[in-house]
């Protein structure tokens, strides 16, 4: 098996946003990335499509294993082993990819959110540390750079997760997750089975109204960290950010109509986005 194909194909199969960002990179930042976008993706399915307890536990820890492979140099899936082959994949900390896996064990343990901060760590797991690691294969971090570059990529990851809570609100509903902190819902007058059962009350679109100014907030924040000599090897995340702040921005226009459908763009749309964005960064 040619380890990168497996990859490839992992990520184009995805339909997700995150690989027209890579489609204009160079070959080698290409593997690299996609070996790591197609590692996520393994991590990430073990919660989606394990039904068992039990069984997304071993999952999980097997890949904590593999994890201790990869850092000694003999990884056993397909995913760790495009990513060994590649100096960027080499030089990632082993904690990292750790720190994902628990972020990914925090489904199994957590339904709920009491406030923003609860979910604020769940976040940076599934997200900042991915932001982090990309913006590091992305190549674009000098030392006087690295802090700024860091900020940038944590709250960059933080935006895009929070666009994802928002899109998918009513998909997660359907598993009995929700990610809206409860203290929120509590201050917007709206109750736990008004998600669970599909009903949008008048009061949620000013809850989600309050969830679309936060992830903004982050969008421009994180923009703002990013010095503007890094936004060329940065553009790869710049394009992300272009495609899932014009995927926020149509939801907002849509109505929030996230209990019912999903909003998305279609391939042309992201394919226009990424091209404009990555001539002009």
């Amino acid at each position: 098996m040619d380890v990168h194909q497996y990859c490839q194909e992992r990520a184009a199969a995805s339909g997700s946003s995150f690989y027209y960002s890579f489609l204009f990179l160079p070959p080698d930042t290409r593997r690299a990335i996609t070996a790591f976008y197609a590692l996520c993706r393994e991590l990430d399915d073990v919660v989606d499509e394990c039904h068992e307890r039990q069984v997304a536990e071993a999952k999980l820890d097997w890949w904590r294993s593999e994890i201790g492979r990869l850092a000694g140099g003999v990884p056993e899936h397909p995913a760790t082993r495009a990513l060994i082959d590649t100096p960027q994949g080499r030089a990632i900390p082993p904690a990292l990819l750790l720190e994902i896996v628990d972020g990914m064990a925090m489904d199994l343990d957590q339904t709920r959110y009491p406030d923003f901060k609860a979910l604020n760590l769940y976040c940076y797991r599934v997200a900042g540390v991915v932001g982090e690691i990309a913006a590091a294969i992305f190549d674009g971090a000098r030392s006087e750079d690295d802090r700024a570059i860091r900020r940038y990529a944590h709250e960059l990851g933080l935006a895009f997760q929070l666009t994802n809570i928002i899109r998918d609100v009513g998909e997660d509903a359907r598993r009995g997750r929700i990610y809206l902190p409860q203290d929120e819902l509590a201050r917007f007058g709206v109750a736990e089975t008004d998600l669970l059962n599909g009903r949008a009350p008048p009061a949620f679109q000013a809850l989600m109204q309050f969830q679309y100014d936060r992830a903004i907030a982050y969008y421009d924040s994180a923009l703002a960290a990013l010095p503007a000599r890094a936004r060329r090897a940065q553009r790869p995340g710049l394009v992300m950010a272009e495609i899932y702040r014009t995927l926020l921005d149509e939801i907002r226009r849509s109505g929030f109509p996230v209990l019912r459908a999903r909003v998305s763009l279609t391939p042309l749309r992201k394919l226009w986005l990424a091209s404009k964005t990555w001539l002009f960064p």
